[in-house]
């Protein structure tokens, strides 16, 4: 008879801040790391320990102990410390792809700085994973995973090895972790009394569902210390198992061993979000704390589509390399997207310091930003302070997409009214200035063409105007919000336009206010006395009702599950509504309602609607300010779209079609652990139709929504629970974590969300209505402009159905190339190409993580790189200025 394996796998789960601030697992970790470095020089047969796939638990420890740095980095080059593939153990269904892919690059870069990369993606405590995960773990160069929660319990899911698919054909193989997940091994000692019952049960658990002869052994547990006297145990266990082989194992030394096993697996497809009797899957994650969700997702954004797109499009010209500022930047976002921190399961002031990181992240991303597109148009200030003569204030006009496009844009300009001098008082004489003209204002681009421009707000500020060479010159201005329709701008292109005296031309397409509507060519949107909306799309005569309309339940759960209260009683919306105007066109319409209602049981939530239409769009802009004064309660947006049927949904590089969940019921039992949610995770976008009518709901990125089976869409705007864990809820027995009070949990205060919602039929493209609202074209005005060179051209993508993804600098190398990504969507094959302003020496198709590229033929003089993208395929473009 063959004989087994067991592969003894010492390993520590190290939640890097949790129940405590990160300070004090922090400490923890300097003492753990201590005794883990003693105990593998004193034990030649501890052979290797799984560092828990983050390699910023390095950072953490070097950074208390820069002494132990040659040790790591020894350690890891002789394999005995498996360090990575992660940066962090992120959530894998918040983040957005691209971000999960920073996030792979980054420990990979770490990785090798100390000796070398785990070759597995481990993911022992995300909580479900996207379908994407192949597509992630194969472009990071890695063939092999490990996953504990999201599979199981289910028919055909009853064993430990898998072939997991993913929507591209991309494939790993991927070992289950049982029911007690990475802590399975956690009781095993060397104690020859003790352990031989201790044994017996961990060699049942995994006996049990084992599909093979080589049997992985996880042992350790969260913030453990390593195990004592590994080889000790080692032997034990050998005089246990004869004539059974125990060693002490890498993890990727077990798949190598394995890996005939694995090619027979059982297959599965998808993502993974459920695992009922198995183990807790814990969705009631996605809708805790959404504020500091929706100000993660915020700065993910802003880095995606304007900071490193920028930075890229400066490099590719030859400029300033800003990558060490970009790395800073997602360095802090993604310490912000660990697992317990983005899901809001944490302690208060956890989600405190998570925040200071967002504010850092977006510092960093903000300071790239200006400094980009100052070096993209050649603007110095330097050079402006000394040349004030010659100053003529400039809008810059930026499209932060891949396809040429016209637009209204948003934005602000400032007018000097006079200096504001910081110091003790000396010579320095204040200049004084005239502020906003008075008369109707106009911009005009630099071929004489002006216009359309409308005036949205006027009020007075301070703008502080920096420079390298200069002392900050704070001044008092005239800041004016206005919208202007500007004529087709290249993809990644710029255009400038300055101010001049002729009046604005009337636009050829209107938005204006109508009593309680909002109208233009395409739709016309009414808010009825309780704050909701009816659209009716003049193109089509559909006509939907009480859209948006705000209803409020209680929520007895915890920071992991969200349960309702017995007997509760859902609020909705009443008003009644004070409704104002607040632009009344040509080019932006909006309206502002505010009104109360009652939330939980003894509290109320203000709310402030704030409609916008743009005269070129049928999308529907909100933004929806929410003055949270209520506790333990779940407040949601209903879409009733009257489309039953699957749901287009906007996932990580893809969509996802979704039936509406079945009626779920409570746990009930203790084998049921959890009572399945009809809530899910959605990215960007939902959509329902059926055929002929149907409707979009947009955000700016990751929100929890439900989807009924009469066809209404729900999304979650806040959940206010004031407890990390409890154990006595019916939806999920037992504690999830150390129960700790979380006040901060309830979300109180002020709040804003932002959504879109818009007529839909399939043929539709989602992408690229997201892309119109949040990804619009944006101006940056420069008040202090002298001589700008408007670059031309810029970066175009070619193909039916290709989705954008990412235009960044690349990783690592001298600097001198960039990044273009993007995803096929579809089921067809689809060719695209790259269009490029300025001709490429050499073009590569690489891995996500910008590795093993292939070369590229590159065509009309090294400006064209074409590909070809099968279905569902992520295509990654490497290109060398």
């Amino acid at each position: 008879m063959p004989t087994l394996t067991f592969h003894l796998i010492p390993h520590t789960h190290w939640d890097r801040e949790w129940y405590l601030p990160r300070a004090a697992f922090h400490a923890r970790l300097v003492t753990m790391m201590d005794d883990l470095l003693e105990q593998l020089a004193a034990d030649a047969g501890f052979r290797s320990f799984l560092l828990d796939g983050q390699t910023v638990l390095l950072e953490d420890y070097i950074a208390a102990r820069p002494d132990r740095a040659d040790a790591i980095r020894n350690l890891g080059r002789a394999g005995r410390l498996q360090v990575g593939p992660w940066y962090v153990l992120a959530d894998e269904l918040i983040p957005s792809a691209e971000s999960l892919v920073r996030n792979l690059i980054l420990g990979a870069a770490d990785a090798e700085r100390w000796g070398g990369r785990l070759g597995v993606l481990y993911s022992p405590d995300a909580f479900g994973h996207p379908a994407c995960w192949p597509e992630l773990a194969r472009g990071a160069g890695l063939v092999s995973g490990v996953l504990w929660r999201g599979l199981g319990g289910i028919a055909g899911q009853e064993g430990d090895r898998y072939r997991w698919r993913g929507p591209s054909g991309a494939e790993v193989r991927l070992w289950h972790l049982p029911p007690a997940g990475y802590e399975v091994g956690s009781t095993l000692k060397a104690d020859a009394e003790e352990l031989p019952e201790a044994w017996a049960w961990v060699r049942g658990q995994l006996l049990a569902r084992a599909a093979g002869r080589a049997v992985p052994v996880f042992i350790g547990a969260d913030h453990h210390a390593a195990p004592a006297d590994v080889s000790r145990l080692r032997d034990q266990l050998g005089e246990l198992e004869r004539p059974n082989i125990v060693r002490v194992s890498r993890l990727d030394e077990f798949f190598e061993a394995a890996a005939e096993e694995f090619r027979q697996a059982p297959l599965v497809q998808g993502g993974l979000r459920a695992s009922p009797g198995y183990t807790w899957a814990l969705q009631g994650v996605h809708g805790t704390r959404l504020p500091l969700k929706r100000r993660a997702g915020e700065v993910e954004l802003w880095l995606e589509r304007t900071a490193e797109p920028l930075a890229a499009l400066v490099r590719w010209r030859g400029g300033r390399d800003y990558r060490a500022n970009l790395e800073l930047a997602w360095r802090r976002l993604v310490q912000c997207q660990f697992h317990d921190t983005i899901c809001g399961t944490t302690s208060d002031v956890v989600s405190r310091e998570a925040s200071l990181r967002l504010d850092a992240a977006r510092a960093y991303a903000d300071s790239v930003v200006q400094d980009a597109v100052f070096e993209l148009v050649r603007h110095d200030p330097d050079r402006a302070r000394e040349r004030p003569e010659a100053q003529q204030p400039t809008l810059v006009v930026w499209n932060p997409t891949p396809r040429p496009r016209d637009g209204i844009v948003v934005t602000d300009l400032t007018f000097f009214r006079g200096d504001v001098l910081v110091g003790p008082p000396g010579t320095a004489v204040a200049r004084s200035g005239a502020g906003a003209p008075p008369v109707p204002l106009s911009l005009h681009l630099r071929d004489g063409h002006i216009v359309p421009m409308q005036i949205l707000d006027r009020r007075r500020g301070l703008e502080r105007l920096d420079a390298r060479r200069h002392y900050p010159d704070l001044d008092a201005v005239d800041r004016l919000r206005v919208a202007l329709r500007v004529p087709v701008v290249p993809g990644f292109g710029v255009a400038a336009l300055t101010t001049g005296a002729p009046a604005s031309p009337a636009p050829e397409e209107r938005a204006e206010v109508q009593a309680r509507s909002l109208v233009n060519s395409y739709v016309v949107v009414t808010i009825d006395p309780s704050g909701a909306l009816m659209l009716y799309d003049r193109r089509t005569r559909n006509r939907w009702l009480d859209l948006l309309h705000i209803e409020d339940g209680g929520d007895a759960g915890d920071a992991y599950t969200f349960c309702p209260p017995v007997r509760d009683r859902l609020v909705r919306s009443e008003g009644p509504i004070r409704v104002r105007r607040r632009a009344a066109g040509p080019l932006v319409a909006s309206i502002e309602a505010r009104w109360s209602m009652r939330a939980g049981r003894r509290g109320k939530v203000g709310l402030t609607l704030t409609i916008l239409l743009h005269a070129d769009s049928p999308v529907v802009r909100c933004l929806l300010d929410i003055d949270n004064q209520g506790t333990n309660h779940r407040l949601r947006a209903r879409f009733p779209t009257g489309s039953a049927g699957q749901a287009v949904v906007g996932v990580q590089f893809g969509e996802e079609r979704r039936d509406p969940p079945p009626v779920v019921a409570r746990a009930g039992h203790a084998r049921a652990l959890e009572a399945p949610v009809a809530t899910a995770p959605v990215h960007r976008y939902v959509a329902l139709s059926d055929g002929t009518r149907g409707l979009a709901v947009l955000a700016p990125g990751f929100f929890e929504c439900e989807q009924t089976a009469t066809g209404d869409l729900l999304v979650t705007l806040l959940r206010s629970i004031g407890v990390l864990s409890r154990d006595d809820l019916p939806t999920r027995p037992g504690h999830a974590a150390w129960p700790t009070p979380i006040p901060e949990a309830q979300c109180p205060g002020v709040s804003r969300v932002e959504l879109a919602f818009a007529p839909y039929t399939p043929g539709d493209s989602l992408p690229v209505l997201w892309e119109s609202v949040f990804a619009p074209l944006r101006g940056v005005w420069i008040r202090d402009a002298v001589e700008l060179v408007i670059p031309a051209g810029g970066v175009a993508l070619d193909g039916a159905g290709l989705v954008f993804s990412a235009l960044k600098p690349a990783h690592a190398g001298r600097g001198d190339e960039i990044v273009l990504r993007c995803y096929n969507p579809t089921a067809e094959r689809r060719a695209g190409a790259w269009r490029l302003n300025e001709a490429a020496r050499a073009a590569y198709r690489a891995r996500l993580d910008e590795r093993d590229a292939m070369p590229l033929v590159l065509e009309d003089g090294g400006r064209v790189v074409r590909f070809i993208a099968d279905p569902h395929e992520i295509v990654t473009v490497v290109i060398r200025r």
